[in-house]
């Protein structure tokens, strides 16, 4: 199992911007219903532009047990976040999780 699976830092910790063509409305994947517009090529996920950070998209409990409910459709924001990259690790400290002991996988 992933740490992604126990941690949910990084869905609560950084604006998820992305460009308005991955919206499903544009002919890409991710929900346009959770996503607001930040300009006319830009859009952010709900959730992630205020404060607290908590994208729309996460289930679940920080640090516990959380999950992507539009894993599958999720912004290249979310794609290239990687487990125990230095975000990761910023962002599991913001909500005081300890760092991950392991090398994250490729």
């Amino acid at each position: 199992m992933s740490a992604c699976q126990t941690c949910g830092a990084c869905c609560a910790s950084y604006r998820v911007q992305f460009a308005v063509y991955e919206l499903d409305e544009a002919g890409g994947s991710v929900p346009a219903a959770l996503t607001e517009p930040v300009n006319g090529s830009t859009c952010r996920m709900r959730g992630t532009g205020e404060v607290p950070i908590r994208c729309v998209a996460l289930s679940g409990t920080v640090g516990t047990a959380v999950g992507c409910t539009i894993y599958h459709q999720r912004p290249a924001p979310c794609h290239e976040l990687r487990e125990g990259s230095y975000a990761c690790h910023k962002a599991r400290a913001r909500h005081g999780l300890p760092a991950l002991d392991h090398e994250p996988p490729l």
